[in-house]
């Protein structure tokens, strides 16, 4: 497993379609914490750009499978940062206000969660070890 912790943010959650968070999120919430997603396009994994269910809620508003993720995850209540080098993405990145998903696409996205990561083992040592030796204030 890569360790590196410029893939880790301690501030934020890995919060995507594939890995909600919902209990998470409660807690925080409950501890008046505001979650910030970090991997919000999932690393690219499980074909979030161009996943047919996302893709099909899109087309419903001449929206990018991308951004229906961001909105999905704004609707929830949740910060997003996405990463992205190019000008035209950032753009549609920014471009995702203009929208609300239904409580239809936000239930049929909400069936997309496989309940775990697939971006980092949150049960191996190494990885704990790691979270440990990172300083949030000096």
């Amino acid at each position: 497993m890569d360790l590196d912790p410029e893939r880790i943010s301690p501030f934020g959650v890995e919060l995507h379609p594939f890995f909600q968070q919902e209990n998470a999120l409660a807690l925080m919430k409950e501890y008046g914490v505001h979650p910030e997603a970090w991997g919000p396009f999932a690393e690219g994994n499980h074909g979030i750009f161009t996943h047919p269910v996302l893709t099909a809620i899109g087309q419903k508003y001449g929206k990018s499978a991308a951004q229906v993720a961001l909105r999905w995850n704004v609707q929830r209540g949740v910060t997003v940062i996405p990463k992205s080098i190019h000008k035209e993405r950032m753009e549609q990145n920014l471009s995702i206000w203009d929208f609300q998903l239904s409580d239809e696409d936000m239930a049929e996205i909400a069936q997309l969660d496989i309940g775990h990561s697939e971006i980092v083992d949150h049960s191996d040592p190494k990885f704990v070890q790691m979270l440990h030796r990172m300083k949030v204030h000096e």
